[in-house]
């Protein structure tokens, strides 16, 4: 196995040049990251004997803390394996790059560790044992957006339920203003609070997220009032529903996450995205109401893992037991 230097930049002032087209490990989300509070970036960046980046990962460490119950404690969330030259042993260099990372994070005292969204099931599986993680089956769903419109996807009774929404005067449409994102962020807020696992971000990084052109922030009204939204990143030639929300308990009848994820997938057609990836669907349950409601789009389920390191050691060991195979 090849060795090369690994270096953990932790300031974007010092960040090296180099070519990154994907946005979940660019300078540019780790330049958003630097100007949110509660949140650190590190980016493992690795060069070979010549000082030429053969690849990089970013990992975002946040912290989370509420008064009921009362905890304090730190995360460290990465999206994705990292990128890679196009010639270069991308998992070997993956390897080195969890290492470090996963060492650095340790010594933050960071109570959990998470990778998420990895282009293969199987990428990295013996760097990520090695390096005490564990995996739970996890599912995404892909639509692909190259060969068919989506309205040319979905069934004829989805296709009348949107139409009748409209006509009782439902809008979605892009935030145009910091105070409709900070509205919009209000409501995520609201609707993760008993949902322990998927904690939202903090709402200066949904403004930064506004204010680049890597990221889009849809919001779904009715009678001037924010009803759901979503945040979608683009990556690749990808788009990608990172957050969606709604009051969909308050407005049943008026779908609000049907109508956003129908806009902001019309939005990536339009602009010739190849597909509309749902970074989470959640756990492969054989009843997932959330996953048949994604799956109505017309995309296709995708079996992947995420892969989880604690601290503490019994924790790892329950996640195991809780999520064996």
């Amino acid at each position: 196995m090849n060795t090369y230097h690994v270096r953990l930049y932790t300031s974007g002032d010092v960040l090296p040049d180099m070519t990154s087209h994907n946005f979940f490990h660019s300078p540019d989300l780790f330049h958003i990251i630097e100007r949110t509070p509660g949140q650190r970036p590190y980016m493992a960046v690795a060069t070979d004997n010549d000082g030429h980046v053969v690849g990089h990962l970013l990992a975002i460490v946040r912290r989370r803390g509420s008064l009921m119950p009362p905890y304090l404690f730190t995360q460290g969330r990465i999206y994705g394996e990292g990128e890679y030259e196009d010639d270069a042993q991308s998992e070997e260099i993956f390897g080195q790059l969890l290492y470090t990372i996963t060492r650095k994070l340790r010594r933050k005292l960071c109570l959990y560790t998470e990778f998420s969204d990895l282009s293969r099931k199987m990428f990295g599986y013996r760097f990520f044992r090695k390096n005490s993680y564990v995996p739970v089956s996890w599912q995404e769903v892909h639509n692909s957006l190259h060969s068919k419109a989506p309205a040319e996807r979905i069934s004829e009774r989805i296709e009348q339920r949107i139409e009748r929404v409209y006509n009782l005067g439902v809008v979605t449409r892009e935030a145009t203003t910091e105070q409709e994102v900070r509205q919009f962020h209000k409501l995520l807020r609201q609707f993760f609070r008993f949902k322990i696992h998927r904690l939202p971000p903090p709402e200066e990084q949904f403004v930064e997220l506004f204010k680049s052109n890597r990221a889009r922030i849809f919001i779904t009204l009715y009678k001037k009032k924010i009803i759901g939204g979503c945040v979608c990143a683009y990556s690749e030639g990808n788009a990608y529903l990172w957050y969606l929300a709604s009051r969909r308990k308050r407005y049943p009848h008026l779908h609000p996450n049907m109508m956003t994820i129908w806009h902001a997938m019309n939005w990536a057609w339009e602009h010739n995205y190849a597909h509309f990836c749902f970074l989470d669907v959640g756990l492969p349950y054989p009843r997932n109401p959330y996953r048949e409601f994604i799956l109505s789009f017309g995309g296709k389920p995708v079996a992947t893992y995420r892969w989880f390191r604690f601290s503490i050691g019994w924790m790892s060991r329950i996640v195991a037991w809780m999520y064996r195979e």
